[in-house]
């Protein structure tokens, strides 16, 4: 098999495959078998029927288009190895000869991983937001505990701000009555503003078993989007009473004896939230502060894939209904332009920055390790409520392991990234990247077991089965296939 490579531009190129015939004749070997088995011919037990008389029931343009559907995938990806090529996204083939006993020769045009000409790590400067707990932060949190352990007393008064009460909910539209905004006995919680808008307004002032009609959007049922006349009617009004706080609260609601210790235990839980929204800033920093130094030339086709893919999930929920997903968005203040926009530039982002930090993987030679890739199964089992095993599973059925392996390979290099960066806050102290980021010899420690990478990577910016090809009809013309007998012409289908 012979292989040459055309550059199309950075991020593509096409690869001609010609593959002599003799080649072949496994691939041609194994169709006259599956068709032996599969057609029964008089006189002959199943498997048993000779190539001639098969070749004669099916005719051998059927035959050829078979072997060339089963031929493609693995001589592309014999070319792939062969030119040392990093494909991503999905290769789009075409057949454009076929001539029996002689050659089949075809094009494969595949996005690949550009070259990134990468600045010098070491050099990376990154400034972010200091750590800080105020005895604001600490008091906030101590109300939240406070409402928690607070009680719920009637009042008789007008409702307020911040009372809770229960309450009776009609509607109408143009004389209509809406039935799903029917509701009797709801908690509701005043300026809140969990529920439609105008509610709280017309809540406050009302007591007990008094009622108000204001007009509202509905944005859901029947009428979403059209204007409705509500009626609310205030069934109970209550406040909430907090505790006092005191030991004997901290004692109630903690581990702690003392207030003060719960006061204290308290201002870490904050600073430890804030040094973890400190490291995502940083990551994100270096991630942007990267982008802005390194030009990283975007492959078209996987931009437009991942576009693609965000408008499917967005409108997924509206019965793939284009309309309704632009009413919507005029709903919430925005436009399909400013929508698309926004889209396209979070997928270029996105892009860029996998093939970056690929890039920067492969330079650092970051491997991953056993135990990186146990803690983000872990994680993610926690997040979709799944036992590890049962997630390991899917992610194997659904051929995701790749892309999971990829990104934890990524997040390894930001960390690489970083822990080799100079980190400082605005005060110009210098931040301490260890907790999150480093140091690199636990990476190196973690990947005391690396393994290797799956063969099929990330479909987004990895390699890509060429089963999933978009294969073009072979040419006509230059195919012309020469039987024992006759000469026919003949094309190849689709070989997804």
């Amino acid at each position: 098999m012979k292989s040459t490579v055309e550059k199309l531009s950075p991020t593509r190129v096409r690869i001609n495959v010609e593959v002599p015939f003799t080649e072949l004749e496994p691939d041609i070997d194994r169709v006259f078998k599956a068709l032996a088995k599969q057609i029964r011919l008089p006189g002959f037990r199943p498997g048993k029927a000779p190539r001639k008389l098969l070749e004669a029931r099916v005719g051998r343009a059927s035959v050829l288009e078979q072997v060339v559907n089963d031929a493609l995938p693995g001589r592309y990806s014999e070319a792939i190895t062969a030119e040392s090529l990093q494909p991503i996204g999905q290769p789009e083939i075409e057949v454009t000869k076929l001539e029996d006993n002689e050659e089949l020769v075809f094009t494969a045009e595949v996005d690949i991983r550009p070259e990134i000409d990468l600045p010098d790590l070491t050099n990376l400067k990154i400034t972010v937001d200091p750590v800080k707990v105020t005895d604001e932060d600490v008091a906030i949190e101590l109300e939240g505990l406070q409402k928690r352990f607070g009680t719920l007393t009637g009042v008789d008064r007008a409702a307020e701000e911040g009372d809770f009460v229960s309450i009776d909910l009609s509607a109408t539209v143009d004389g209509n009555d809406v039935p799903e905004a029917r509701t009797e006995g709801l908690s509701h919680e005043i300026g809140s503003g969990q529920l439609i808008e105008g509610l709280d307004e017309a809540i406050v002032g009302l007591k007990e078993d008094e009622s108000r009609d204001f007009t509202t959007t509905l944005v859901a049922g029947e009428y979403s989007g059209q204007e409705a006349q509500v009626t609310v009617t205030v069934k109970s009004i209550k406040v909430r009473e907090l505790p006092e706080l005191d030991d004997e609260f901290a004692q109630l609601a903690s581990e702690f004896d003392t207030i003060e210790e719960l006061r204290s235990d308290l201002k870490e839980q904050v600073a430890r939230v804030k040094r973890v929204q400190q490291a995502e800033q940083i990551r994100d920093k270096a991630i942007e502060e990267l982008l802005e130094q390194v030009e990283v030339p975007l492959p078209e086709k996987v931009v437009q894939a991942q576009v693609d893919d965000s408008l499917h999930n967005a409108i997924h929920g509206l019965d793939h209904d284009e309309a309704k997903f632009e009413e919507s968005l005029k709903e919430q203040g925005s436009s399909r332009e400013e929508w698309d926009a926004e889209n396209q530039s979070n997928a270029e982002k996105a892009i860029k920055t996998q093939l970056l930090m690929d890039a920067i993987a492969d330079k650092l030679d970051i491997q991953v390790g056993q135990n990186d890739l146990t803690e983000r199964l872990v994680l993610m089992s926690r997040q979709y409520g799944l036992e590890p095993q049962q997630l390991l599973q899917m992610l194997q059925q659904n051929n995701q392991l790749p892309a999971m392996f990829a990104d934890v390979r990524r997040g390894l290099t930001v960390a690489a990234v970083v822990f080799g960066a100079t980190v400082t806050d605005s005060d110009g102290a210098e931040v301490d990247t260890t907790e999150f980021f480093g140091p690199p010899e636990d990476q190196a420690a973690s990947a005391d077991a690396s393994i290797s990478e799956p063969a099929a990577e990330d479909a987004d910016v990895e390699d890509a089965d060429v089963e999933d090809a978009d294969v073009e009809d072979a040419d006509v013309e230059d195919a012309d296939v020469e039987d024992e007998d006759n000469e026919a012409d003949a094309g190849t289908d689709d070989t997804k």
